[in-house]
């Protein structure tokens, strides 16, 4: 298999956000997505189509770290807002009727479409990917099995979708469990080498009768197109203060994992459990870690200690701030859950429109109490 691992020197980082466009008045979906990635032309990034008319991808260029990274998509919000687009981050659009989607008429949609049929009209989900690069195959493999362990508490931090249909789905983060039910949606095994993973590849595509590893939509991937290890797992966020902590936690525990970092995981069934209790519960869960079920916050602290010297030295640790606050005031879903007890799901919409064009200075230094979460 052909890869670009090792392309770039050190760990590079690369990040991609999936936006839901919206009506600027009734923010109901707007489906001009392709309208927008034809009028555009970013200076940095990319502004690109994905399965949804209403639904936009921005991605980094290859980027030190967190930080440098969520300015250049910061800069994009800011070119789609003022090309006349409302949009916002978070996992679903919380109050749509069952099947009200428009598709992108691409041949790889059109494909994905025909293979999943019912599951893909349903509603558009919107994620948070985060790349990380790594200097060989075997590295990347070594990575990846040791960041499955992650994931839990990163989805439980992220959760950002807690309505589905206009109604409270019950879960912190509905987006997932949507997405779950797509084929190859998974947490993937643990590899022995570049060799098995390989090979597991080759089965997948034969099996799936698909073109590539693309359309293996685990919640973390060696991507050898790009170089790089990808964590997926993450609902979209509105506040890109947000973004940046989450991106350099992760970009810091990859690293971590590369150099030596490792945490005593379960089976991988056991760490697809965690992955729905974080899911459910956010940032009330508790997942396995550590030889128990623990709760979120505990989780949380262990994984800021250990990623604390590996973001001082990537320049991301003061974006690890955000991922304190989310641990203190609570996250996405219990925003979204107190602006609906405070005026409905209008005010739900309302605030995620707004919290999504907040610029990102402001987001790196507001720490609203627990009653304005």
């Amino acid at each position: 298999m052909e890869h670009r691992f090792g392309h770039r020197p050190g760990f590079p980082l690369g990040i991609e956000e999936e936006l839901l466009l919206v009506d600027g008045e009734t923010l109901r979906p707007a489906n001009v997505a392709s309208e927008l990635v034809q009028s555009l032309t970013p200076r940095s990034g990319v502004i690109m189509n994905d399965l949804y008319e209403a639904l936009i991808e921005t991605s980094t260029p290859v980027v030190d770290n967190a930080p440098e990274g969520v300015r250049v998509l910061s800069a994009l919000r800011d070119q789609l807002r003022d090309a006349g687009a409302t949009f916002f981050g978070g996992g679903l659009h919380p109050y749509v009727a069952f099947g009200e989607v428009t598709h992108v008429e691409s041949e790889r949609y059109q494909d994905i479409r025909h293979e999943m049929r019912g599951l893909v009209s349903r509603t558009p989900t919107a994620a948070l990917h985060v790349h990380v690069g790594m200097p060989d195959p075997e590295t990347a493999i070594v990575a990846c099995n040791r960041m499955r362990v992650h994931l839990p508490l990163l989805q439980a931090l992220a959760a950002q979708s807690p309505f589905w249909f206009g109604h409270d789905s019950g879960l912190a983060s509905a987006r997932s469990t949507i997405f779950r039910s797509f084929p190859r949606s998974i947490v993937p095994q643990a590899f022995r080498d570049w060799e098995h993973y390989q090979d597991v590849i080759r089965w997948s595509v034969e099996t799936a009768d698909i073109p590539d590893y693309t359309y293996l939509w685990w919640d973390i991937r060696p991507s050898p197109n790009l170089g790089t290890v990808e964590i997926r797992a993450m609902d979209a966020q509105s506040r890109m203060g947000s973004v940046a902590g989450l991106a350099a936690l992760v970009h810091a525990l990859a690293v971590g994992c590369a150099l030596g970092e490792e945490e005593v995981a379960p089976p991988t069934e056991g760490i697809m459990e965690s992955s729905f209790r974080a899911a459910r519960d956010g940032i009330e869960a508790t997942i396995w870690w550590r030889g128990a079920l623990r709760p979120i916050r505990e989780v949380g602290a262990d994984a800021l200690a250990l990623a604390r010297p590996y973001a001082r030295d990537l320049d991301g640790e003061d974006a690890l701030e955000e991922v304190e606050r989310i641990l203190r005031d609570g996250g996405g879903a219990d925003r979204m859950r107190a602006a609906h007890a405070t005026g409905g799901m209008d005010e739900v919409l309302a605030r995620l429109v707004a919290e999504s064009v907040e610029p990102y200075a402001s987001t790196q230094t507001t720490s609203p109490s627990r009653s304005q979460s």
